[in-house]
């Protein structure tokens, strides 16, 4: 009788560990734990069903003992397994988060194991590139900010030395120093905007307006630089519908793209603004017969403190943030921004804004 308890015992024991195999093998945790509570349920059903044949046909008290044991322990079993499965991956997430906390940007958690954990850690992946990105564009935010105030800074201070030392005449460099003090005034002050769109402070008033108007007189303010430098300036405006924005912020993104735009066009060039009506939007676009784009510019032009070469002119106007600035004033509006080359020669940049309602 002991015997046939303890073949029982090991029936009921396999039956478990069948299972417990079975159900790790489940796509998803949510799967494993109701096959779980199944087993769970369904080996003592089993075992009262066996333990009243057995009562019925031979009257053993010690069988009824060991199948309900039996039942016990491959519930427990099933239990331990899964549980420890699911503790033991998320421990390796936990522990890539305490890497990344830590300052260990490479830290990277395991996309294995049941569909929920491994989403999880696809989405942890996901966060930590892009803190990765976050931090490298960071430092070399720091690096080229740095770079662009020192350049000015020294100037003034070689200019104010010549001047103390009696090398040069005060009245000599009164001009150069207001143009560098401007020019550090100016970075200055992009910094600054740059940080209110990051932390999403930028104050704006949006209103209904047509932007006709608004555009045409962007266009006048250039027209005297743009006669200078032997380059047309055109406008084409076809029945645009009313825009719902901030006017002085879409004036500062109008007047960034013209400036950018002069200073890629050759003598004898165009520069053209369209207005043109889409679904629910508006789109403005400036074109010129510049150089082009290749799909580095297309791609980085308006990552701050990122100049093309030919953007680096001698005389090192521009520190790389008018068209990160642009970017963020577009879509704090609701619009969005992009670069393309034109068919024809030369780039085009486009912005949208939403269309009055």
């Amino acid at each position: 009788m002991i015997g046939f308890g303890f073949a029982v015992l090991a029936v009921t024991l396999g039956i478990g560990l069948v299972a417990t195999l079975a159900l790790t093998l489940l796509p998803t945790a949510r799967l494993q734990l109701t096959a779980f509570a199944l087993v769970v349920v369904l080996l003592p059903i089993w075992v009262v069903f066996f333990t009243g044949w057995a009562m019925f046909h031979m009257g053993d008290d010690v069988k009824i003992l060991a199948v309900a044991s039996a039942a016990a322990s491959a519930a427990v079993a099933v239990a331990l397994v899964i549980g420890t499965s699911l503790a033991r991956r998320i421990e390796r997430l936990r522990a890539a988060s305490a890497r990344l906390a830590a300052g260990d940007l490479t830290a990277r958690a395991p996309e294995s194991g049941p569909r929920e954990l491994a989403d999880l850690g696809r989405a942890f992946n996901e966060m930590a590139s892009s803190i990765e990105s976050l931090f490298d564009a960071r430092r070399e935010l720091v690096a080229a900010a740095s770079h662009d105030l020192r350049t000015p800074i020294a100037s003034i201070t070689a200019m104010l030395e010549a001047i103390e030392d009696g090398l040069a005449d005060a009245s000599e460099y009164l001009a150069p120093l207001q143009d560098q003090a401007r020019r550090l005034g100016s970075l200055v002050e992009d910094l600054f905007e740059l940080a209110r769109i990051d932390a999403g402070s930028l104050a704006h008033e949006l209103h209904e307006i047509r932007l006709e108007p608004l555009v045409e007189s962007c266009v006048r303010g250039f027209e005297a630089e743009a006669r200078a430098r032997n380059v047309t300036l055109e406008r084409h405006f076809d029945g645009v519908p009313a825009a719902r924005c901030a006017p002085e912020q879409v004036e500062r993104v109008v007047l960034n793209l013209l400036t950018n735009a002069l200073r890629h066009t050759p003598s004898d060039g165009t520069v053209a603004v369209v207005l043109a009506g889409g679904d629910d939007e508006v789109r403005v676009s400036v074109e010129d017969t510049g150089e082009g784009l290749t799909a580095e510019t297309a791609r980085r032009m308006f990552d701050r403190f990122w100049r093309g070469d030919s953007a680096r002119s001698a005389d090192g106007r521009g520190a790389g943030l008018g068209l990160a600035i642009a970017r963020g004033l577009v879509e704090a509006q609701g619009g969005r921004i992009w670069a393309e080359p034109r068919e024809t020669g030369g780039a085009r940049v486009s912005f949208t804004l939403p269309a009055a309602g």
